[in-house]
C-alpha cells in the first residue's frame, strides 16, 4: 500500500469517526453512529496491518472472525445490569494495550531512543495502566466484587503517589537506558490507578466511568505519537475529548467538582432501611389495582426509570404498560436524569433496548416542567436522582444535586422492594410523602401485575 493511500485511508478512518461521534448524540441515530465508527476503526486497522506487513491476509482474517465471535458472544449473554462492568472492562483493556504497544516500542528502540519519544512512551504507560488499573477496581465495584463503599486512604497518600509517578516518568526520560525505571513506572501506574478509584463510591460510578472512557482515549493518542500514527491519534483525541465532556455533564448533574469526586467518600453501598430515623413516619403503600386504575383514568403520566429496572429485567413490560396506557388515550413520556444507572446513557440504552420510542424520552432539563401537570408519576426503580432533600437539606450527602420534580406530580407512585436508601444512604423523604403510593415487590414482577390490571381496568 502506498504513502497515499494509506493517509487516504485514515483520512476516511477519521471523517467515520467524526460522523459517527455526532451520530451518537441522538438515540434515533447513535446505533447507525456506533456502525460508522466501527468501520472507521476496520478501515484504519486493516490499513495499518497492510502497510507495516505484520501479518499476512489469512492471519488478519482469523484475528477478526475470532475478535467478531467474541464481540457476537459478549453482545448476546451480557445483562443489562452487567453493561457498566462491560464498559469498565472495555476501557480498562483499551488503557492496557495503549501501554503495552508503547512498552514494545521502547524495547525495540531501547538505547536509542531519543527524549521526545521516550516521554511520549512514559506518558502512554502511565495513562494507560492507570486506567487498566483503575478500570477494573470499578468493575469490581460494579459487580459487587468490591464494596461499594468509598475506602477511608488518607488523602495525601493519592497526590503523593501521582508525584512520584511523574518523577519516575522524568527519571525514565533522562537516563540512557530507559527500561529499568520503564518497569518501576509501570508498577507505580497500575497501583496509583487502585489508589484513586477505591476511595470513591458508588454513587459516583456514572462519572468514574465516563473519566476511565477519557482516560483510555488519551492513552491511545498517546501511542499514537508513539508510532506516528494518524488515525491512532484522531480515534483517541476524539475518545478523550468526548469523554472529558461527558465526565463534565455527570458532575453537573449531580452538582459535584470532578476534584470532589476523586477524593472520594461518597455514597455508601446499598444504604440501611433504618440509617434514618423513620419514627413519626407514614408510609402509604398500595396494590396493583390502585395503581392500574389511577393510570388508566389519568391524562398525563411520566415514567423514571432508574437502576432497579436494570435489575429486575423490567423494560419490556414497562414498555408493554406504557403501550396499553397510550392504547387507552393517556398521554405517557419518560423522564431520564443524566446519573440515573451505573454509567452515563445507562437508562437509554436499558430503554432502547425494549424499542421505547425515542420521542418518549426526554432528559431532565426538557421535562422538569411538565411534572406540575402530570397526574401520574410512576417511578421505577429509581431512588437519589428524585428525592426532595437535594433541594432544601444542606445535611444531606445529594444536597445541591439537580432532580427530576416528580414531587410536583399529583400523585408519585414508587416500585420498590422496601424503603431502602439510594446509592448515597440518604433515606428518601418522597417516600413519607401524603401524595406517595409505595407499591412494594421486584419491578417486573410488579409491573407485569400492572399490565394485567390495566387490561381488566380498560376493558
Amino acid at each position: 500500500m502506498s504513502e497515499h493511500a494509506i493517509h487516504a485511508a485514515y483520512l476516511i478512518a477519521a471523517s467515520l469517526f467524526i460522523i459517527g461521534l455526532r451520530r451518537l448524540q441522538s438515540p434515533a441515530t447513535a446505533r447507525g453512529g456506533n456502525q460508522l465508527a466501527a468501520l472507521g476503526m476496520l478501515v484504519a486497522v486493516l490499513s495499518t496491518l497492510f502497510v507495516q506487513e505484520i501479518l499476512t491476509p489469512w492471519e488478519m482474517i482469523g484475528g477478526l472472525t475470532a475478535g467478531g465471535l467474541i464481540g457476537l458472544l459478549l453482545a448476546r449473554r451480557i445483562q443489562m445490569t452487567s453493561m457498566p462492568e462491560l464498559v469498565a472492562a472495555f476501557n480498562g483493556f483499551g488503557g492496557l494495550a495503549s501501554a503495552l504497544v508503547a512498552a514494545a516500542e521502547l524495547v525495540r528502540l531501547q538505547e536509542t531512543v531519543g527524549a521526545l519519544e521516550c516521554s511520549t512512551i512514559a506518558v502512554s504507560i502511565l495513562i494507560g495502566l492507570v486506567t487498566f488499573s483503575g478500570s477494573f477496581v470499578a468493575f469490581g465495584k460494579l459487580s459487587g466484587v468490591l464494596s461499594g463503599n468509598p475506602l477511608a486512604i488518607p488523602r495525601a497518600v493519592g497526590p503523593a503517589w501521582m508525584a512520584g509517578a511523574l518523577g519516575v516518568a522524568v527519571w525514565m526520560v533522562l537516563v540512557p537506558n530507559p527500561l529499568q525505571p520503564a518497569l518501576v513506572l509501570a508498577a507505580v501506574a497500575l497501583l496509583l490507578g487502585v489508589l484513586l478509584v477505591l476511595p470513591i463510591g458508588g454513587a459516583d460510578m456514572p462519572v468514574v466511568v465516563a473519566l476511565l472512557n477519557s482516560l483510555s482515549g488519551l492513552a491511545a493518542a498517546a501511542t499514537g505519537f508513539v508510532l506516528n500514527n494518524v488515525a491512532l491519534i484522531v480515534s483517541g483525541a476524539l475518545v478523550g475529548a468526548s469523554g472529558l465532556i461527558l465526565t463534565g455533564i455527570m458532575c453537573a448533574a449531580m452538582n459535584r467538582t470532578l476534584l470532589s469526586v476523586l477524593l472520594g467518600g461518597f455514597g455508601q453501598e446499598g444504604g440501611d432501611e433504618g440509617a434514618v430515623s423513620q419514627e413519626g413516619k407514614t408510609v402509604t403503600s398500595t396494590s396493583p389495582d390502585d395503581v392500574a386504575i389511577l393510570l388508566t383514568y389519568s391524562e398525563r403520566v411520566i415514567i423514571v426509570p432508574g437502576y432497579g429496572l436494570a435489575v429486575a429485567q423490567a423494560q419490556h413490560q414497562v414498555r408493554e404498560l406504557a403501550d396499553l396506557l397510550y392504547a387507552h388515550g393517556v398521554e405517557v413520556k419518560y423522564a431520564v436524569h443524566p446519573v440515573a444507572g451505573r454509567m452515563p446513557g445507562h437508562m437509554n440504552v436499558l430503554l432502547a433496548e425494549a424499542n421505547v420510542p425515542y420521542d418518549q424520552l426526554f432528559d431532565m432539563d426538557e421535562i422538569n416542567h411538565e411534572f406540575e401537570t402530570t397526574d401520574v408519576s410512576l417511578i421505577v426503580g429509581a431512588n437519589d436522582v428524585v428525592n426532595p432533600a437535594a433541594r432544601h437539606d444542606s445535611s444531606s450527602p445529594i444536597y445541591g444535586m439537580p432532580i427530576l420534580d416528580v414531587d410536583r406530580s399529583r400523585t408519585v407512585v414508587f416500585l420498590k422492594r422496601s424503603l431502602r436508601p439510594g446509592y448515597s444512604g440518604a433515606q428518601n423523604e418522597l417516600f413519607f410523602n401524603a401524595k406517595t403510593r409505595m407499591l412494594f415487590g421486584d419491578a417486573k414482577d410488579t409491573v407485569t401485575a400492572l399490565v394485567a390490571a390495566v387490561k381488566e381496568t380498560a376493558a
